[in-house]
């Protein structure tokens, strides 16, 4: 693109942008020439895909803005119609971040103007109760304003079809399809009025709704601190705990309100190092059985364990663990089904359906294809995501998780036994499945399209001394899964072990998940066990990113 012509398309947008905010920042850049920076934002567009849309707030098709968002919805919108679904009604959710009170409403407006039904929730609310309120509404398709547990400048828009889960493909392609058609936004109709703005009957009716994920006269004794990370989590949390008959979690204060400044954590995600320092500092303070986080959307739930071993007296539980042992309750609690995963979760879930009688299916990363498991019970993902009740919300649920892994540890309590202790009986029934993760986060996605390239052209024959016994490159499908950017090896030797590499699907990151099975005989075998599990797990980081390219 010359210059003029970066100029001609940059003075083209600013003519059609409807925010004060971001045409002011636009004539500011054109005014002042800043040419690298108006080529970063008019370098593309922001890509629709099966995450919708996600990336920094500011303007330009390259930013999170009112006229991309306009665009997203006025191509959901004709895809709907496209399908039969004129006239059906569509929810709209938002968190509480930079815009999305703004995103919300645009949107409504350009379903309603679309011919289509429109229904905005009444308040910045948790991304599980949109998606119980596609299915308890009877709607055609939901939208969620959320970045999730990206960071502050960031905001993103999900869709979801009238199941109640993510799309999926070749529904993302065609809105983006039809997205791509949208010539100019004076094109796309919006009426001031026209939609409505829910009361709090659908939040009654999805509060109602968690009682079902616990057992009618189960100890609810385990006390818990509680951090909302500075998202939309509290009020929904506390009212479930409460009409649970838990005891009140002790709040951590200064993340308890919506903030989208998000100013006591570098990044909003409980997995972050730091971001859970505060929980921990309440944590010493009280000394509850257990702490408990949601990201700013509150659909992941981090749980956090006592641990006199670690620095600070608290650890955090993977999400693996977190995964296993939601399973665990569910079965003693007689659950049937499908207890489905992604590929990169641990592979003691399958363990435990095995053992258990019920069914086991792996997916591809993301709550949108475990959603569409064919009688799913139960689905999680190791990065904090837990599906306890698929027929209400069918996508993960931090509020639902937190009341049912309370309830595993009330269980416990009374029994005079931890979180721990259960994760000790696993790893002894199934073997120490342990699990750790190579992340990279890039200013410059060359850096992860070279490592994968690497990876591809040079494929490990061995890490940590173990050898690859298999490679695949899951580009081209397996026999279970579809097409995914992925690399997965197995290695066998003295243990066995499983890679997987992507790239983020959310954010400039290079993903490694990492797996090693230590045989365990007894429980005197736990300490020497993971003790191993570690010193391999660091092997193989080393030896990955050397591979890589790293």
């Amino acid at each position: 693109m010359t210059q003029d012509d970066l100029l001609t398309r940059a003075q083209a947008w600013l003519a059609e942008d409807p925010d004060s905010e971001t045409r002011e920042e636009l004539a500011k850049l054109i005014e002042a020439g800043a040419t690298d920076d108006l080529a970063a934002r008019f370098a593309g567009t922001l890509q629709f895909g099966t995450a919708g849309l996600r990336g920094e707030i500011g303007a330009g098709p390259m930013r999170m803005n009112r006229s991309v968002v306009i665009r997203a919805a006025a191509g959901l919108a004709a895809y709907l119609k496209a399908k039969g679904q004129d006239g059906g009604l569509v929810v709209i959710g938002y968190d509480a971040r930079y815009k999305s009170a703004d995103f919300a409403r645009d949107t409504a407006a350009v379903m309603t103007g679309a011919g289509l039904r429109a229904a905005l929730l009444p308040r910045p609310l948790p991304t599980p109760v949109l998606a119980y309120a596609i299915r308890h509404l009877g709607a055609v398709a939901g939208v969620e304003v959320t970045a999730s547990h990206n960071p502050p400048r960031d905001n993103g828009y999900k869709v979801y079809l009238g199941d109640g889960s993510q799309i999926v493909p070749p529904a993302d392609a065609e809105i983006a399809a039809e997205i791509d058609a949208i010539r100019s936004l004076h094109d796309v109709p919006r009426p001031e009025t026209g939609w409505e703005t829910l009361g709090d009957e659908v939040l009654d009716a999805y509060l109602e709704r968690t009682d079902a994920v616990l057992t009618a006269g189960s100890p609810r004794t385990a006390r818990t601190v509680y951090t909302a990370m500075h998202g939309v989590g509290k009020d929904v949390l506390t009212a479930a705990f409460a009409r649970a008959g838990f005891p009140p979690p002790a709040l951590v204060a200064a993340q308890a309100e919506p903030d989208p400044a998000f100013p006591t954590v570098a990044f909003p995600n409980p997995e972050e190092p730091g971001a859970m320092d505060l929980a921990f500092e309440a944590a010493r303070a009280v000394d509850p059985d257990l702490v408990i986080a949601n990201d700013p959307d509150a659909d992941r739930c981090a749980v956090a364990v006592p641990d006199a071993s670690v620095t600070g007296g608290w650890r955090m539980l993977r999400g693996d663990e977190v995964g296993a042992l939601l399973a665990a309750h569910l079965v003693h609690k007689g659950a049937t089904g499908v207890f489905a995963e992604s590929i990169v979760s641990s592979s003691l879930l399958g363990r435990i359906a095995q053992a258990a009688g019920v069914g086991y299916e792996e997916t591809l990363t993301g709550f949108k294809w475990i959603a569409r498991v064919d009688g799913l019970r139960y689905g999680y993902e190791e990065a904090l995501g837990y599906c306890v009740d698929p027929e209400g919300v069918r996508d993960k649920d931090g509020i639902t998780a937190a009341l049912l892994v309370t309830e595993l540890a009330s269980v416990l309590k009374e029994q005079g036994r931890t979180l721990t202790d259960l994760l000790d009986d696993l790893a002894v029934a199934h073997g120490l499945h342990a699990t750790d993760q190579l992340s990279v986060r890039v200013e410059d996605l060359s850096v992860i399209a070279n490592a994968m390239a690497a990876l591809r052209e040079r494929p490990p024959v061995s890490l940590a001394g173990l050898t690859v016994v298999s490679a695949e490159d899951l580009t081209k499908g397996t026999e279970s899964l579809p097409p995914t950017d992925g690399l997965r090896y197995h290695l066998e030797g003295a243990y066995k072990a499983r890679v997987i590499v992507r790239p983020s699907g959310t954010e400039p990151k290079l993903k490694c998940y990492l797996e090693v099975v230590v045989p365990v005989a007894a429980a005197v075998d736990l300490t020497p066990a993971r003790a191993k599990a570690s010193e391999l797990l660091v092997a193989i980081k080393r030896d990955l990113s050397a591979a890589a390219g790293l």
